[in-house]
């Protein structure tokens, strides 16, 4: 029976699939056949409408039946794309890279490659599936300043991407999807590809070494840090020097940082000696973006106060009456080399002289001299002479000695040197 010819065009485009179910002698695949219908004239029926009425056994009202309902099981698979129509027919979506690993900094391709044909409409890049994916890449919406850019913009079987400047918050699972318009022009999903599983390698930065903010004495102990950040995967080791000496150090502490990488802290205690101020602490980071160990140093100098000791003495003691005396204080083994020396008599400042500025000693220590002359006149046995020393900006610290003249007269020392010998030698080591 051949088909109305009164159908819209529209429908008329899709008789081809309708072949499918409607055949001169077939039903519908997998229907049951109708019977066929009674030869024998009815009342009221003619032979001629009999004859028409068969048509090789199927009822003409059956048959218009079973094409509308065909015809609107076609429409509605071609619109949802459940049926490969010829613009659909064969149609596949490669992507040939399953994982791709790349350094931050770097570029990346993706590859897409398309064949068989399809319906009009777009093929762009999403990044993740479901209610969580983003568009990456949309032919349509093109921005110049954007990272990702299309390998051949008049392809239509390559639809590859390149990223630029790749970053940890890139990595994620990419999908190259194409799209056909449905009878109202909106974009629907017809095939994508199998998805490339792009992970980000991303270097740590430079390890930063950290000590105490103020300076602190020999023997104390002392906590250093050594951090780092911004780096993928997660694996990464720690060692720390003392100078050229391996030292136990706690297990480093990793936490997740921002854009899906990851920071590292690590610390360890140091009991600081008099002779580390040319000693160095060295934080060795090991990853596996790195050909080579990253180091972070930290001079031990930088936070090491080393207070003097001091010694003052008299030349001569004890001294005949008018003459004249020479107190040298001798400020030896300090670090840093910030010092100043003032002097007393009897608690009133005397004007001194540095010998020398601070001089610094092999092992980085420094050491200076001041002296004071005074004249040693009757009146002034039993002074006291202080010399007061300030070391990097700490509070003054006195040492003191006693000036002692001899009696002429007597032909030897004072009464009061012999009374008082004794009391200058410890004096002479004040605090």
């Amino acid at each position: 029976m051949p088909l109305p010819n009164s159908l819209p065009r529209w429908e008329r485009a899709c008789l081809p699939a309708l072949k499918l179910g409607l055949g001169s002698d077939k039903g519908p695949a997998g229907a049951p056949r109708p019977p066929p219908l009674s030869r024998s004239p009815q009342k009221g029926q003619s032979n001629r409408a009999r004859r028409g009425g068969v048509m090789s056994g199927w009822d003409t009202s059956l048959q218009e039946e079973h094409y509308t309902s065909e015809k609107a099981k076609v429409l509605s698979s071609l619109l949802t794309g459940g049926v490969d129509a010829q613009a659909g027919q064969g149609f596949i979506l490669q992507q040939p890279q399953a994982k791709v690993m790349v350094t931050a900094g770097e570029n990346l391709t993706l590859i897409c490659l398309a064949s068989g044909t399809a319906g009009p409409g777009p093929v762009k890049w999403l990044k993740g599936w479901g209610s969580g994916n983003k568009t990456v890449y949309d032919p349509r919406n093109e921005d110049p300043s954007s990272r990702v850019t299309v390998a051949a913009s008049d392809s239509n079987t390559d639809f590859t991407i390149h990223i630029r400047n790749v970053q940890p918050e890139d990595m994620g699972t990419y999908y190259c999807v194409k799209f056909v318009k449905d009878v109202s022009g909106e974009d629907k999903l017809f095939k994508r590809g199998d998805g490339t599983e792009v992970s980000v390698q991303a270097k740590p930065s430079p390890p930063l070494v950290s000590g105490p903010e103020q300076r602190v004495r020999p023997q104390q102990s002392v906590p250093f840090t050594c951090t780092t950040g911004g780096f993928f995967p997660e694996k990464i080791e720690v060692k720390w020097f003392k100078n050229s000496n391996s030292m136990g150090a706690r297990p480093p502490q990793v936490t997740v940082g921002r854009m899906k990488t990851y920071n590292m802290s690590s610390t360890v205690r140091v009991t600081l000696e008099k002779d580390d101020v040319r000693s160095r602490l060295t934080c060795e980071v090991t990853h596996p973006t790195l050909p080579a160990p990253l180091r972070g140093r930290f001079q031990l100098n930088r936070i090491l106060r080393v207070p003097p000791s001091v010694e003052v003495h008299a030349e001569p003691s004890p001294a005949e009456v008018n003459k004249t005396v020479t107190f040298t204080c001798l400020v030896k083994e300090f670090y840093p080399a910030q010092v100043s020396v003032s002097w007393l008599e009897n608690g009133i400042e005397i004007e001194g002289q540095n010998v020398s500025r601070p001089l610094e000693l092999p092992r980085g220590l420094f050491e200076l001299r001041s002296r004071v002359e005074v004249q040693a006149t009757e009146e002034k046995n039993g002074s006291t002479i202080t010399c007061t020393v300030v070391h990097d900006a700490q509070a003054p610290v006195n040492y003191l000695t006693v000036l002692w003249i001899s009696n002429p007269t007597l032909g030897g020392l004072s009464n009061e040197f012999q009374m008082n010998k004794g009391a200058s030698e410890l004096l002479g080591w004040g605090a």
